[in-house]
C-alpha cells in the first residue's frame, strides 16, 4: 500500500537515541533524515517532502507540540508520531488534540514502533488513493460513502468502465445500493448530459412492462386512449437502467434481446420499427448464471447483459464503513426531523458493528431513522435500535457461552493459519492483518 522506501524525519535532541532510531528505521527499509530540535524539523519539512515524522515531545529549543502545530499548519497531510515518557502522558493527549496520528511511550517497544509506522503510512496512502479516486469520479459524496477495500475497488471499477459504452450488469444483494452505482456510472459517462431513465422490472406485469419499455399506440389495449412513448425512447441518447432484470418473463426476455441486438423497438400495437441509441445498465439480486442453468433466463440475453459485471458489496463485507454510514444517516434524519442528536452511545455503535445486516445499507438507514425518531435525549442508545439488532447480539453472546472453550494456543494457531491462507502465504501481509510484526509471526510459526 505504501510507496517504496518512505522518507521519515526523526526529531530527537538525544543524539544517542536518535542514532539508534536512525539505524533501526534504515534497517526496516526507510529513508531516514534527522533533526535535533523542532526549529530544524520545520525547516526540513519546508525544504523537502516527508511521508512521516517521528518526534520527541520534550526538546530544548522548541517543544514537540509547538513543532507539531507549525508542521500541521504548513502541511496537514503529514502523519506525525509523538514519543513521550510515561510521566508526560498529558503531553501525548495534547499532541493528539493538536493533530498527531498517535503517540508512543519511552522506552520504545520496537515491535510496536514498527507496527505503528506501517499503519500510519498505510492510512496516509489510503487517504491519497481515495482522494485520487474522488478526483476521477464525479458523484454525490453524501451517498457514495465508504473507505473500505471493497468500496475502493468498486470506485476504481466504476472509474474504468463509466467512460465506455459497455453494457453493465450490477449484481448484489437487496439494499446494497445498485441504483446508486448506476447513477454514478451514468454521471461519469459520455452520456451524462442526456437522460438516465430507470425501470423497476419487478414492479410491473409482463403486459405493463412491455408498454413501459417500448411504448404503445392509441387503442393497442383497453385504456390506451393515446399514443405513449416508452422508456427506451425517453432514454434515447442517454442511459436506460433496468433494475431487477432477473424478474422479467421469458417472452419479455426475447423482446428485450431483440431490442438490444438490433437497437430497434416497436411500440405495442405498431409494426413500425424505431431506432434507439441507449446505453444499458441492468441490476439483479439473483445469480443470473444459476438462472440460466435452471432454464429460467435466456443464455443469449445473459451474455448480452454481462459485458462488464460490477459487484455491489454487502454491508457485512465492509464493516469499517458502518460508523461513516451510520453518522451520515444520523445527520440526515436529525435535520429532517429537526432534532439535536450528537451521536451514538459506544454500546449502540458496538451493536451496529456486530450485527449481520441482512438488509444491508437500506436496513442500516431504516434503523438509524427509527433511532432518531424515538430518541428523547442526545445520543442514540441500544434502546432506540430495532429489537432484531439487540436480540441478534444477545443470541451471539449466548452461542459464545455455549461454545466449548479452546486452549489459547490453539485459537492463536487457527488465526495464524487462516491469515496465511487468506493472504496466499504472504507472511508480511498476514502479520499486518493479525496486528503483529513479521518477526513475531515467524517466531510463532517456528514454535
Amino acid at each position: 500500500m505504501t510507496r517504496s522506501n518512505p522518507q521519515i524525519l526523526v526529531v530527537e535532541d538525544d543524539s544517542s537515541h536518535g542514532k539508534v532510531l536512525q539505524m533501526l528505521l534504515a534497517g526496516w527499509g526507510y529513508q531516514v533524515s534527522m533533526a535535533d530540535n523542532g526549529i530544524a524539523a520545520i525547516e526540513q519539512v519546508k525544504s523537502q517532502p516527508f511521508d512521516l515524522i517521528l518526534s520527541d515531545v520534550r526538546m530544548a529549543e522548541m517543544s514537540g507540540i509547538e513543532a507539531l502545530k507549525a508542521i500541521k499548519a504548513y502541511n496537514p497531510a503529514i502523519p506525525i508520531l509523538i514519543m513521550t515518557g510515561y510521566s508526560t502522558v498529558e503531553s501525548a493527549v495534547a499532541a493528539i488534540k493538536a493533530g498527531a496520528y498517535d503517540y508512543l511511550t519511552k522506552p520504545l517497544d520496537f515491535d510496536m514502533l514498527q507496527l505503528t509506522l506501517e499503519r500510519a503510512l498505510e492510512h496516509t496512502a489510503l487517504k491519497v488513493e481515495n482522494h485520487h479516486l474522488k478526483q476521477r469520479l464525479q458523484f454525490d459524496e453524501q451517498n457514495m460513502i465508504g473507505r473500505s477495500a471493497p468500496m475502493r475497488q468498486l470506485m476504481e471499477m466504476i472509474a474504468m468502465i463509466a467512460p465506455s459504452e459497455a453494457t453493465v450488469l450490477i449484481s448484489g444483494e437487496s439494499g446494497t445500493g445498485k441504483e446508486l452505482i448506476a447513477n454514478v456510472v451514468h454521471a461519469n459517462s459520455l452520456r451524462k448530459d442526456r437522460p438516465l431513465v430507470t425501470v423497476n422490472c419487478a414492479a410491473l406485469s409482463e403486459t405493463l412492462l412491455e408498454s413501459e419499455l417500448f411504448g404503445h399506440e392509441k387503442g393497442a389495449f383497453t385504456g390506451a386512449d393515446k399514443r405513449r412513448e416508452g422508456r427506451f425512447m425517453a432514454a434515447d441518447g442517454g442511459t436506460l437502467f433496468l433494475d431487477e432484470i432477473g424478474e422479467i418473463s421469458p417472452l419479455m426476455q426475447v423482446k428485450l434481446l431483440r431490442a438490444i441486438q438490433q437497437r430497434e423497438i416497436q411500440r405495442v400495437g405498431s409494426n413500425q420499427t424505431l431506432a434507439v441509441d441507449v446505453r444499458l445498465i441492468a441490476a439483479t439480486n439473483r445469480d443470473l448464471l444459476a438462472e440460466v442453468e435452471a432454464g429460467r433466463f435466456r443464455q443469449d440475453l445473459y451474455y448480452r447483459l454481462n459485458v462488464v459485471t460490477v459487484e455491489s458489496p454487502p454491508l457485512r463485507a465492509r464493516r469499517e464503513d458502518i460508523p461513516l454510514l451510520a453518522n451520515h444517516f444520523l445527520e440526515k434524519f436529525a435535520a429532517r426531523n429537526r432534532k439535536l442528536v450528537k451521536g451514538f452511545t459506544p454500546q449502540a455503535m458496538d451493536l451496529l458493528l456486530k450485527y449481520s445486516w441482512p438488509g444491508n445499507v437500506r436496513e442500516l438507514e431504516n434503523s438509524v431513522e427509527r433511532g432518531v425518531i424515538l430518541l428523547s435525549g442526545e445520543f442514540i442508545s441500544e434502546k432506540e435500535l430495532p429489537l432484531s439488532i439487540s436480540q441478534h447480539s444477545e443470541a451471539a453472546r449466548f452461542n459464545r457461552r455455549e461454545q466449548q472453550i479452546q486452549p489459547l494456543e490453539q485459537v492463536e494457531k487457527q488465526a495464524i493459519l487462516a491469515a496465511l491462507e487468506k493472504t496466499a502465504g504472504n507472511k508480511s501481509e498476514a502479520a499486518k492483518q493479525l496486528g503483529i510484526t513479521r518477526k513475531t509471526l515467524l517466531a510463532k510459526l517456528q514454535r
